[in-house]
């Protein structure tokens, strides 16, 4: 049978043969379709001469129905800002009913009560379905590294004649139903740009060209026989490969230039996704998940309505925070919330006191707000700007040029960032467990004997930027440049900046020297290098600890990770050459 004989046998199951325009009509499929199938399946005896099913359809029909379902409710749900911090995107509500409750609902309707619920970001606010609707939680340890690929690949032992679910849906209809004859993919009859494939007139699901429109995929799927057996042992191969790490199921479906699935075609507004704070807005603006502490405090301080603040967009996940860009009022802003284990590494008070005794410096970014308490903090969005290049030389010129005059004004804060007792903050961080690396002690010892080499050469110690890297030098659009992200700020020796700048590039030694060079206009002297090369070590230990403390929160940085460590290491024997070859002189 094809996709149009299966429906007509669908359809006929549900309500008895009338006549051919009615079936037209309820399979959507045209007078021609409709009659040539009939006559297949007469032929091929699934209905009788008086249209009815035969045993022969009902037993097909029998084997191929839904006997469970997989929701996928693991995800962060970045775009979701800023309301992601309190609940998982499954767990919103529209007029009063949880997205996951009305899905576990409209499953239950057609008699599918074995459903499994893939877990991750705060799981155990899922823990009362299992009491509430029988549902099996699985827990998706690793949901903050890996995509939803990984979700079923925990569950891919199920998946046999199985409703696969995204928890951020909506259904206004009920989508399920109780038989099934085919595998689908579901998709809306709504052009999107960000689609990746399109229906076409077989009802065929096929890849469209960058940057052309596609139909919006929803992402619930119905998986049978020969394409559910594919999806599993794709599933399973993928997921022993990091390269699908952050792979979405989906590419399980492709084969070439389509996927293995039929097309099921939707009403745009019969099935919606929710991805964004304003789609939860739009669709129930009386919704409790509404009410963010992100959107009061903009309300305040920018003194408008909620509903001024439109086009929020997440922004990059940084490596301490996550922000989002809105609009309000025809101007763009940037909010900052602070990120998983924040409060444990940062002063709020210190930062909010630099940000007194840089302001009016043209230094910054402008400040609209900042809460000394939480972190929380909105700044203009700079149009236009772009940060630094940190191979282009001319950049590099610009940024150690406006990095030196700030260190010429000699500020001065209360509070000192001590690179070595923050190594040891950081490790304590870690609740007792040792590091990952196998000679961290012996690399510990040997980044701490620089200290006193440091000490020796330290000429003066001013408000210093702590985390002056690439990224947080922004180049305006008049020519200007900001130097932003002052978490770490505090009092050091200004040498530093030009150290962290370094290892946040992954800079090798020559283009380390380079850099040196550039800021001290040639003239840097060797023991001045020296020292740098001694921060350079300090400091990759530093943010190495501070990585390993951040992986135990399910944040991962991969090569960025392991670099630091690298830094420690090398920038230790370096010195160690530099000084062992002086002495020989």
């Amino acid at each position: 049978m094809n996709k149009q004989e299966e429906d007509i046998l669908l359809s006929l199951y549900d309500e008895p043969f009338i006549n051919q325009r009615i079936l037209s009509e309820t399979t959507g499929h045209s007078l021609g379709v409709v009659n040539k199938s009939i006559k297949n399946l007469l032929k091929n005896e699934y209905l009788d001469d008086d249209i009815r099913l035969t045993s022969k359809a009902r037993e097909s029909i029998k084997k191929k129905a839904p006997i469970n379902a997989v929701i996928l409710a693991a995800g962060f749900g970045m775009r979701m800002v800023p309301i992601n911090l309190e609940t998982p995107k499954a767990l919103l509500e529209i007029n009063g009913e949880a997205l996951i409750e009305r899905t576990i609902k409209q499953l239950r309707e057609v008699g599918i009560k074995n459903i499994y619920v893939v877990v991750g970001f705060l799981k155990e606010r899922f823990e009362y379905l299992i009491d509430e609707y029988g549902v099996e939680l699985i827990v998706n340890e690793e949901y903050a590294t890996k995509n939803n690929l990984y979700s079923l690949a925990l569950v891919s032992d199920k998946i046999s004649n199985t409703y696969i679910i995204p928890g951020d849906v909506w259904c206004d209809r009920n989508p399920f139903r109780k038989n099934e004859l085919y595998s689908w993919y579901m998709v809306s009859d709504l052009v999107d740009d960000e689609s990746d494939v399109r229906v076409n007139r077989k009802m065929e699901l096929v890849t469209v060209p960058e940057k052309k429109g596609g139909n919006a995929m929803i992402g619930i799927s119905y998986l049978v026989g020969e394409q559910a057996e594919i999806v599993k042992q794709r599933i399973n191969a993928h997921v022993r490969n990091k390269r699908y790490d952050g792979s979405f199921w989906e590419e399980t479906l492709y084969e070439k230039d389509r996927m293995i699935v039929s097309a099921r075609v939707v009403h745009a507004t019969d099935i919606i996704e929710i991805n964004t704070y304003e789609q939860l807005r739009e669709l129930d603006e009386d919704s409790n998940h509404l009410k963010s502490d992100a959107i009061a405090i903009i309300t305040n301080a920018l003194d408008v309505k909620a509903i001024d603040i439109i086009d929020i967009t997440v922004l990059k996940k940084g490596m301490t925070n996550r922000s989002f860009l809105f609009s309000c009022r025809d101007k763009k802003y940037i909010m900052r919330i602070p990120g998983e284990g924040t409060d444990q590494l940062i002063n709020r008070k210190e930062e909010a006191h630099v940000y007194q005794t840089i302001k009016d410096k043209n230094i910054c970014d402008d400040i609209i707000y900042i809460n000394p308490n939480n972190g929380y903090k909105i700044t203009e969005f700079i149009e236009g700007s772009r940060v630094c290049d940190p191979n282009n030389v001319d950049d590099l010129k610009m940024c150690m040029k406006k990095l030196k005059e700030f260190h010429a004004l000699n500020l001065s804060v209360d509070h000192e960032f001590d690179i070595f007792k923050q190594i040891d903050f950081y490790e304590k961080l870690w609740d007792g467990t040792s590091s990952v690396y196998k000679d961290y002690e012996k690399t510990k010892k040997h980044v701490f004997e620089l200290k006193k080499y440091i000490n020796e050469h330290i000429d003066k110690k001013c408000l210093s930027h702590i985390d002056a890297v690439p990224d947080n030098f922004l180049f305006t659009k008049s020519g200007d440049i900001r130097l932003i992200d002052w978490e770490y700020a505090g009092m050091q020796d200004p040498h530093v900046d030009i150290a962290m700048f370094c290892i946040y590039a992954l800079y090798n030694k020559r283009q380390v020297d380079r850099l040196i060079d550039i800021y001290f206009e040639n003239k840097c002297d060797k023991e001045t290098r020296l020292k740098i090369y001694c921060y350079i070590a300090a400091c990759g230990l530093l943010w190495s600890n501070w990585c390993e403390y951040k992986r135990n929160l399910g944040v991962e940085f991969g090569e960025y990770s392991l670099r630091q460590y690298r830094f420690a290491k090398d920038y230790y024997k370096f010195f160690m050459e530099e000084m062992i070859e002086n002495e020989s002189r």
